[in-house]
């Protein structure tokens, strides 16, 4: 018996599945998965649902550019809810433009009750969807993340997207099909391409980065050493955000009690 066999699926064939923040715990959304649905959720480690206005399976983020890395899967005492815990890209799950799909709260004022928003529209939902014709579930094509914070993310998608491609598709998907040794020796040129950069810049007299020809360098050497590492990760099938909140997790540490921490383990 699989893991998908011991869902109790109604009679629709379908689940509802509850996507909650990792991070904070708040409930973002509530949607409805099919085993198709679930088995790709957990291949692509996005969140994918059935849209049952639509009938046909809803990769979330597809139009919006918002996509959900997914960390955990939880399924309730009754085997018939599925808590998916992620990371939303773009601090977006709702349609409207807010964080949360639940963002009325039942509050009472002078003896009456009534529902009360919340939640600011953090973008104006026309800018998300204005591209909705040219949707797809192309994780190659999906539109340019809005925010520098989304890059990492999106970028994510991206590689993960080109390694089943042909390896005369792109570079990423050629890096693959070359193997490990290779991306490894890619880190390794870049890594001494970046030291080179840092070592034309001269400190004394570095006034403004941006418009300083060997700061530029470093950028670009820099950027190509964590593309590579990336491309690293995803080759092993370990999502960008678990650097991003390892990262989050030593936030606020003394750098000295975080190594000792882990030399003691």
């Amino acid at each position: 018996m699989s893991w998908l066999d011991k869902i109790k699926f109604d009679e629709n064939g379908l689940i509802p599945a509850i996507a909650q923040d990792y991070t904070t715990g708040r409930i973002l959304m509530m949607a409805w998965q099919n085993r198709e649905a679930l088995e790709l959720t957990v291949q692509q480690q996005q969140a994918v649902y059935w849209s049952r206005s639509r009938q046909k399976l809803w990769h979330k983020g597809e139009t919006s550019g918002h996509f959900q890395q997914v960390h955990e899967i939880r399924l309730d005492c009754d085997a018939d809810v599925i808590i998916l815990s992620v990371t939303q890209q773009g601090g977006i799950a709702c349609h409207t433009g807010r964080e949360s799909c639940f963002y009325r709260l039942l509050t009472k004022d002078n003896g009456e009750l009534h529902w009360t928003t919340t939640d600011d529209v953090l973008k104006d939902p026309t800018e998300i969807y204005q591209n909705s014709e040219q949707s797809t579930t192309n994780l190659a094509n999906t539109i340019k993340p809005s925010a520098t914070s989304d890059i990492l993310l999106a970028l994510d998608n991206v590689l993960q997207s080109r390694k089943n491609a042909d390896p005369n598709s792109s570079y990423v998907a050629n890096l693959y099909h070359k193997g490990i040794n290779k991306i490894l020796e890619k880190i390794g040129e870049e890594a001494t391409e970046a030291i080179i950069s840092a070592k034309d810049i001269d400190k004394s007299n570095l006034i403004n980065p941006a418009e300083d020809k060997a700061s530029q360098d470093l950028v670009y050497e820099i950027a190509d050493i964590w593309f590579h590492t990336m491309v690293t990760l995803a080759w092993f099938d370990i999502p960008v955000n678990f650097v991003l909140n390892e990262l989050a997790r030593r936030f606020g540490l003394s750098g000295i009690a975080e190594k000792a921490s882990r030399m003691q383990s």
